[in-house]
């Protein structure tokens, strides 16, 4: 039985193999096709023409991207360490909604687009092993740099609350019909500050308007803060990672020189 999962687990984890390369290559093109078929039964015209075959070819996906689940969570030797990995989660996502389809019948089929999530594998089995290092340094930047944007966000947050319940006190008056409250003031704040400018609402008073070009130049340094927060965590964020998958949990990226996985424990 060792052997039985350990020869699943070559071939499902790891991507050295001709049988494992030909078993991703396979899985990956069973995901566009199926991404392709939610996008097609979308359009009303082929749903109504097709909808008996697109039911038929979404339960034949899901039936197949349900055992390739088990057999993934069988090749590992802690399931439950897989099962709530990135990877493990997205997996489960993918087979979900035609499952839930059954239960409550309202186009929940169409979360089945989440299947393309599961294309991140790509750098993986093509050996992309510089875009998993940068997707690691990425992430790791972004853990770094939390603490900081999380602060940075928060004092956004109290920015737009006192200029929006001022734009409210200055307009509320005067143009009534768009500031018609503190929280849709507010609203009015966000969508300036972040440089969306839908238009929907504007100032109209001479004063509410210079407030409003204030808030715009603001809305420059919203969006370098952050950028510049990450970035410099990004240059202090650089290793090499492999392809290895963990026998225990499943995941992979690893360091070059790693002996145990980071995530489990497990020896690799």
């Amino acid at each position: 039985m060792t052997k039985w999962r350990d020869k699943i687990h070559e071939i499902i984890f790891e991507a050295d193999t001709p049988l494992a390369r030909l078993f991703d290559i396979t899985v990956l093109i069973a995901i566009i096709l199926s991404v392709i078929m939610v996008m097609l039964e979308s359009v009303k015209s082929l749903d109504q023409k097709y909808d008996n075959y697109f039911y038929v070819i979404e339960w034949v996906f899901t039936i197949i991207f349900t055992i390739e689940y088990a057999l993934r969570l069988y090749a590992v030797k802690k399931p439950w360490k897989y099962a709530t990995s990135f990877y493990g989660i997205i997996d489960l996502l993918a087979i979900l909604p035609t499952y839930i389809l059954v239960i409550l019948p309202y186009q929940t089929n169409y979360l089945i687009i989440i299947r393309i999530l599961r294309l991140l594998r790509i750098f993986r089995i093509f050996k992309l092993v510089q875009y998993l290092n940068e997707g690691k340094v990425i992430i790791t930047a972004l853990r770094a740099s939390f603490a900081k944007i999380t602060v940075f966000l928060s004092f956004v947050i109290l920015i737009v609350m006192v200029f929006g319940s001022v734009l409210y006190v200055i307009e509320g008056n005067t143009n009534s019909e768009q500031f018609t409250s503190i929280p849709r003031s507010i609203y009015w704040a966000i969508v300036t500050i972040t440089t969306v400018g839908y238009g929907d609402i504007s100032p109209v008073t001479p004063l509410g308007q210079a407030i409003a070009a204030i808030i715009m130049l603001l809305g420059y340094a919203v969006i370098a803060v952050p950028t510049g927060i990450v970035s410099m965590e990004m240059v202090n964020a650089s290793n090499e990672v492999t392809t290895r998958a963990c026998k225990g949990c499943g995941d992979d990226g690893h360091d070059d020189d790693a002996v145990h996985c980071k995530y489990c424990g497990e020896k690799l």
